[in-house]
């Protein structure tokens, strides 16, 4: 058999029971959630060990789909991680408002699984609290309308996005000794 050169690097998992690998994501057993796992990466495959085990193995993802999920690695129920479910998320949003609501459903819809969308979802909601709601309302339905679905651009819409005044009134005309008005011009 050839030698075929790998790549090693040490991974925790995370709550969604995902590696992250070369910014895509690969699936372990639940059961591992928050271990450090080492995964090691080949041109074909990714191969996932916990304590000199192989416990995944995956083919190796350069374009399409962030995740490579694996059913049998998903829990039937999640009631181990109740905390973390799509309600609780949606119910934290609806605090904001219906447009943060929106943003949240549309995250969680995005992904193959809702699961995949938790770490997205608790990005957004560390973002939140630093700025007030009527900003957080005008961000989420302006990530929606762009299909801004990803934390990098609700941190970008927060910095650089101005919400339309509330008003639709023109501006009033200042008074000035300079401004001649329609009656000038014949």
């Amino acid at each position: 058999e050839d030698y075929e050169f790998a790549e090693w690097r040490l991974a925790r998992v995370s709550t969604d029971y995902h590696v992250e690998f070369d910014r895509f994501f690969y699936s372990v057993p639940h059961r591992l959630t928050r271990q450090q796992v080492d995964v090691r990466a080949t041109a074909r495959t990714i191969e996932i060990f916990h304590r000199g085990q192989r416990i995944a193995v995956h083919q190796r993802r350069y374009g399409g789909s962030r995740f490579g999920t694996d059913p049998n690695h998903m829990p039937s129920s999640h009631r181990r991680y109740a905390e973390w479910t799509p309600d609780r998320f949606r119910r934290w949003a609806a605090t904001i408002g219906p447009h943060t609501e929106s943003l949240i459903t549309a995250i969680l819809a995005s992904r193959p699984h809702p699961e995949q969308g938790f770490r997205t979802s608790l990005g957004v909601m560390r973002l939140f609290p630093d700025i007030d709601c009527r900003r957080a309302e005008a961000v989420s339905a302006r990530a929606v309308a762009i299909g801004g679905l990803t934390c990098k651009s609700v941190t970008s819409l927060i910095a650089t996005y101005k919400a339309p005044h509330e008003t639709d009134e023109a501006p009033a005309v200042m008074e000035h000794a300079n401004l001649r008005g329609p009656g000038y011009f014949h």
